[in-house]
């Protein structure tokens, strides 16, 4: 008996008993399924940290330092305590390390806070994410600007009271007006908008268009900080050898001037997008170790849901057996027919559950700020598996059924 031959049979077995067929693969259907939906998330979510977080967050071979660090888990109150202790940093800090930097590279300062924008004719907008940053910034940070034009450094030098909003922000304050040399009003205070930042989307739902960004030195950084402190100081070297040589001497700098001894502890915070990464790694891999025990559960319920069929189907083809073997079938081709049979019913069941899977990714990919990616690579994975709990669910009643004796088989009724 051929393999094509086996699967038609199958099939056609499938067909005739649709009930049967489904509740025995329905293990196999969910532990595929639960594998597809879980795969497309985490695949998803690594390939939005490494292509649009990072970069986002930190900026492309950019180094940090703040205060604390961005990435907080799992803060006890002592921590806290002491990171609130630390000293704050300043535009002094930033003026000192673009001085001692040996390492080509562009030095920002920015700080930011959530405020209320209000347009000349009294539209206001709440929970704008307002930044007062240096005229670097926009380079470090890779901005584009649709309409107009960034502030440029001397504006930054002077405290102008010009602003750049941000698409949506200015969406909700103009609409279809056009909103080069129109006023804002932040805190009191009025801005006039020069420039409108180009479309950046979302990032875990949070929107990166609802923002507001003002010199460094204008009436903006009285409102987020104290005069003279700023939130974060940003470094961006040209390459990723140059990040990490940045990295190191901003500390050796910082260290000096914090007057740290050998041997004590930093008390400032110096970031990069490795880090992040390092910590979505940790995630990503504790999720990639326990899942597939979940997984392994549903199959080995499947399969051996599919072995009781199978044992089943055996016993009611007792007498067609006897007759294969009757007529000269050997029991590789007994053995054949009921695993190639096992093996059609499981891959059946794992396909559907990757298209279920799949669906319910991209649902979750709509109504949620997770992202999923279907890997072609974990469909074949899917199917593969499938059809593996099904050869291994079926070779106890396939060899059972190989050792029947035809005279024994004939007579069965």
């Amino acid at each position: 008996m051929n393999v094509r031959e086996g699967v038609r049979l199958a099939l056609a077995q499938i067909r005739a008993q649709k009930l049967k067929s489904f509740f025995a693969v329905l293990g196999v259907i969910i532990g595929v399924m639960f594998l597809m939906t879980v795969v497309s998330v985490v695949e998803g979510m690594n390939r939005y940290m490494k292509e649009d977080f990072a970069r986002t967050i930190y900026g492309l071979n950019t180094v940090t330092l703040s205060r604390w660090p961005e990435v907080r888990m799992n803060t006890s109150v002592e921590e806290w305590r002491e990171w609130r202790r630390r000293p704050l940093l300043t535009r002094d800090d930033a003026e000192a390390i673009r001085e001692q930097l040996d390492v080509p590279a562009i030095v920002a300062v920015h700080s930011d806070a959530s405020g209320r924008v209000e347009a000349e004719d009294g539209t206001e907008i709440e929970n704008v994410w307002l930044s007062a940053a240096s005229a670097e910034y926009f380079r470090v940070r890779d901005f584009t600007v649709e309409k107009g034009r960034l502030f440029t450094a001397p504006e930054d030098r002077l405290g102008i009271p010009v602003i750049v909003l941000g698409y949506e922000a200015a969406d909700k304050l103009f609409g279809n007006r056009d909103p080069l040399g129109r006023t804002v009003r932040i805190g009191g205070y009025p801005y006039r908008v020069i420039g409108v930042l180009a479309k950046q989307g979302s990032l875990f739902g949070m929107s990166l268009d609802n923002r507001a960004i003002a010199p460094s030195r204008s009436p903006l950084a009285r409102i987020v900080n104290p005069h003279g402190v700023v939130d974060n100081i940003l470094i961006r070297a040209n390459d990723a050898q140059g990040m990490a040589r940045a990295l190191i001497e901003v500390e050796a700098i910082m260290r000096v001037r914090h007057r740290l001894r050998p041997g004590e502890p930093n008390d400032f915070a110096l970031d990069t997008a490795d880090d992040s990464m390092a910590f979505w790694t940790r995630i990503s891999r504790i999720l990639y170790m326990a899942f597939p025990g979940l997984v392994g559960i549903a199959l080995v319920v499947g399969g051996m849901v599919i072995m009781n069929i199978m044992l089943v189907s055996v016993m009611e083809r007792t007498r067609e057996i006897g007759m294969r073997k009757a007529i000269g079938a050997r029991r590789r081709d007994i053995v054949l027919q009921v695993l190639v049979e096992s093996a059609t019913l499981s891959g059946a069941g794992a396909v559907v559950g990757i298209l279920i899977g799949v669906v319910l990714a991209q649902i979750v990919r709509a109504t949620s700020p997770l992202p999923a990616s279907i890997s072609p690579v974990w469909m074949a994975v899917s199917v593969v598996l499938g059809a593996g709990v099904g050869i291994l669910a079926g070779l106890y009643p396939a060899l059972r059924a190989s050792r029947l004796d035809p005279v024994v088989a004939l007579r069965y009724e």
